[in-house]
């Protein structure tokens, strides 16, 4: 099992990335081989300063290095040190169809009505992405709701290229996707029917794993919510968004049930539950706050950290872009 996965280094992670994702990264890691990437090469596909590129991606890697990954046990890497990933994207590009690129629900979302005025790298931005993971072999990616079209368009690209340039070798393995049963999805604390992001202008909107314990317990109490009490069992929760993000945050980080969330607090106003969920959210993040914070003043470390993974990832490249190099007729 070799697990590949890969995050934008757009500014600190919040909660929803913690419980979305990160979380079920550190428990992958005694599962099977993972690595695990700063999406940098992602991130200029959109309007960026450069300078800041620079800093989110340390102050991510120290985030994640907090969250529990082990670079001892995983491979973590920022991907323009390993230039197979843009190496493989271009190959790629001759076996992606521009039907499928625009089909993909992210591109029309992200360019909206000014497609004329977006980036190339944004259109192709799903050919990179399956470069990240059919570059490694992956067997397995993590992936959200979100990201399921990304993952079998990556799929559509390994059989058409297989088919045509395999000469019957499989010269790509075709990922299989991952969607922990315990992921969560983590909603805006401001509106109950929007994922919790880093690009909403409204910091109450989310928790950052920066926020100290006032910042915390001050987001919780002045979460949307609706003026019913909580009821005994989930179907209760039906056409409550906000009541239902707030009862998942709690069991995600409890690691129970919504159900037994509700067994416990079912009938109680959020006056009784709020403090209750900022109390269990302070003492979780403590300890990750508290490394991040250390880790974040340490560039040098960061910088070593980083440059290991991406020697190790190059050296796992190296076979997968030649064989492509090969299958093509490429003369290195």
């Amino acid at each position: 099992m070799r697990v590949v996965s890969g995050i934008q280094p757009t500014g600190n992670l919040h909660l929803g990335n913690y419980l979305g994702a990160i979380r079920n990264w550190v428990k992958m890691q005694d599962q099977g081989e993972c690595l695990f990437f700063l999406a940098d090469l992602h991130a200029i596909s959109q309007p960026h300063v450069p300078a800041e590129l620079t800093a989110n991606t340390r102050e991510m890697a120290a985030a994640l290095i907090a969250c529990g990954i082990d670079a001892d046990k995983s491979i973590l890497f920022n991907q323009t040190q390993v230039p197979a990933h843009s190496q493989l994207q271009w190959l790629l590009n001759g076996t992606a169809r521009m039907g499928w690129l625009n089909r993909m629900t992210q591109w029309k979302d992200k360019a909206g009505k000014n497609r004329e005025g977006a980036s190339v790298a944004l259109f192709t931005y799903p050919v990179l992405q399956a470069a990240d993971v059919l570059l490694y072999q992956a067997t397995h990616v993590p992936v959200g709701e979100d990201q399921k079209q990304h993952l079998e368009l990556a799929r559509d690209i390994a059989q058409k290229f297989n088919n045509d340039f395999g000469n019957g070798e499989e010269i790509f393995t075709l990922p299989e996707p991952i969607i922990p049963p315990e992921a969560a999805r983590i909603m805006s604390l401001r509106d109950g029917s929007a994922k919790m992001s880093k690009s909403d202008p409204s910091d109450m909107s989310r928790i950052n794993l920066t926020d100290d314990a006032d910042s915390i317990m001050q987001k919780v109490r002045k979460a949307k919510t609706d003026a019913e009490p909580l009821p005994s069992e989930k179907a209760g929760l039906a056409g409550r968004p906000e009541a239902e993000n707030l009862v998942g945050i709690y069991a995600a980080l409890e690691g129970s049930s919504v159900d037994a969330v509700l067994r416990q607090f079912g009938g109680q106003g959020f006056g009784a539950f709020k403090p209750a969920l900022g109390e269990l959210l302070v003492s979780s993040l403590a300890p990750i706050t508290e490394r991040f914070s250390r880790l974040r003043r340490d560039t040098a470390a960061i910088d070593a950290a980083l440059q290991k993974g991406a020697a190790k990832a190059r050296v796992l490249a190296e076979p997968t872009l030649e064989r492509t190099y090969q299958a093509l007729g490429l003369l290195r």
